[in-house]
């Protein structure tokens, strides 16, 4: 009671579309590797770099512009720990795919 959800078609589906972009880039990347381009390699993770930031600045904005914290009910705890341990393994394969670059 008392919590208003994020609606799914807002911000949320956003940040989907730009996940799913990122493993399009990465997989352009890594194709255009695989062939020897190294134009195309070097384009296609620089745009998955952006693309991870991007995530995670959406990401950050999302979290303060809830009207619910982790400690308010259930709702709030599962949405921060899925949506928390996610944006950490986004962080870790932005750094992991900096360093590659």
């Amino acid at each position: 009671m008392g919590i208003d959800p994020i609606n799914p078609f807002e911000l949320p589906l956003l940040n989907t579309v730009i996940l799913l972009s990122s493993g399009a880039t990465i997989t352009y990347g890594h194709h255009a590797l695989i062939k020897g381009d190294r134009a195309g390699s070097l384009y296609g993770s620089i745009a998955t770099v952006v693309l991870a930031v991007i995530f995670t600045i959406f990401q950050a904005v999302e979290y303060n512009v809830s009207s619910f914290t982790i400690s308010d009910s259930v709702f709030g705890s599962c949405f921060y720990f899925g949506t928390g341990f996610h944006g950490f393994h986004v962080i870790i394969g932005t750094i992991f795919l900096g360093v590659g670059l």
